[in-house]
């Protein structure tokens, strides 16, 4: 299953249906990383260092870094959603169809 890294703003609800279902993920506050201003490239580079992708609801910025440099291990763009039962079957949907996200710009939106 994919390995993930959920910046702080990303639901907890979401991150912890999203591990149910198989799914490695990290988040800023386990890793130590929340509530620290961290730069949105210090983000992508911590993730892309723990070879997990990043898992966001920030979009622009994150598709602004993915068409500056496409060395990371991936970056997932989230629209955002309320009904953390339907955002993690869509995250969950579009997920499956990636056996690796290294260097790819995954969007999702909601259904």
């Amino acid at each position: 299953m994919l390995r993930l890294y959920a910046d702080e703003q990303f639901p907890w609800p979401v991150v912890q249906q999203l591990r149910i279902l198989g799914y490695d993920i990290l988040t800023a506050q386990e890793a130590e990383q929340a509530n620290q201003r961290i730069p949105d490239d210090q983000v992508l580079s911590f993730a892309t260092h723990e070879n997990r992708a990043v898992i966001i609801q920030n979009r622009r910025d994150f598709v602004r870094l993915h068409q500056q440099n496409l060395s990371h291990a991936g970056i997932v763009v989230c629209s955002k959603n309320l009904d953390w039962d339907d955002f993690t079957a869509t995250i969950h949907q579009h997920l499956t169809n990636y056996e690796e996200l290294k260097g790819q710009l995954v969007r999702i939106t909601r259904r």
